[in-house]
């Protein structure tokens, strides 16, 4: 039998590796804000102006590339709901836009800095203003608390953290390690903001005047839809049943904010 063949042992950080992983470790202490409502912390490398020029750049091009609708009506409802919504998200002084596109996707989307998307095939869900209201101020939820920048700071981290590791290890190991980030980490952190988009959605939606329990009946609109989805786990979105039960479990304080509006001029 040949000898048994000596474990190779792990090579010491390089000057460039250590060097990555003091920045790293630099940056994550720097860059802790707390988002809104939740208080969660957040790591944020990216000054509010950055992330909002990105997100107006993308708009525009958006606007380009996708056909813009001129339903009058639907336009109309967007256009008023997302003014009120984005009147009590704590940043009224953003430029607020709110483009409704002609896409049978049931979907909407926000960019950095308060860019907001509505596809007409979202109306098949959202089937009156609060309903519609829940989108929008889910939107607004995640523009307010600067999720795209948080994105992007998190994969700033990841790089530097592969590139330490690779330098330290090996690139197979690195890649390996970055599979495993994305199934331990930035899959759930993804899932974390979306959870976190309703939860601020749905407060704000209840102050803005529109009644929250229609945020239930929404998801349980595209519950309704049904079509094949990816396990939670792969998943950048929580299931619908799962947000169900979290806007359950909120809405006696959603509910208590939603009172409190009535009689507030709109």
């Amino acid at each position: 039998m040949r000898p048994p063949i000596p474990a190779r042992p792990a090579r010491a950080l390089s000057r460039a590796a250590a060097r990555s992983v003091l920045l790293v470790l630099g940056l994550a202490l720097a860059a802790c804000q707390s988002a809104p409502v939740t208080g969660r912390s957040q790591l944020i490398l990216l000054p509010e102006s950055q992330d909002a020029g990105m997100g107006l750049q993308a708009y525009q091009q958006i606007k380009q590339q996708e056909r813009v609708s001129r339903d009058p009506e639907l336009n109309r409802r967007v256009q008023e709901i997302g003014r009120r919504i984005a009147a009590v998200s704590g940043q009224p002084d953003w430029d607020w836009q709110f483009t409704v596109f002609e896409n049978d996707e049931p979907n909407a989307f926000a960019l950095p800095g308060g860019k907001v998307g509505v596809y007409t095939g979202l109306f098949k869900v959202a089937r009156n203003d609060d309903q519609l209201a829940a989108v929008l101020a889910h939107e607004v939820g995640h523009a307010i608390a600067r999720h795209g920048a948080e994105r992007m700071s998190q994969g700033l981290i990841t790089q530097l953290g592969a590139a330490a590791l690779g330098a330290a290890t090996s690139p197979a190991y690195a890649q390996l390690a970055a599979q495993a980030a994305t199934l331990g980490i930035i899959l759930p952190y993804s899932r974390t903001q979306e959870s976190e988009a309703d939860e601020i959605g749905l407060m704000m939606m209840a102050e803005a005047g529109y009644d929250p329990r229609e945020a239930i009946k929404l998801w349980q609109n595209f519950e309704a839809l049904g079509g094949a989805r990816p396990p939670e786990f792969l998943s950048t979105h929580p299931a619908e049943g799962t947000r169900i039960e979290r806007l359950e479990a909120l809405m006696p304080k959603a509910l208590e904010i939603y009172d409190k509006s009535k009689g507030r001029p709109s």
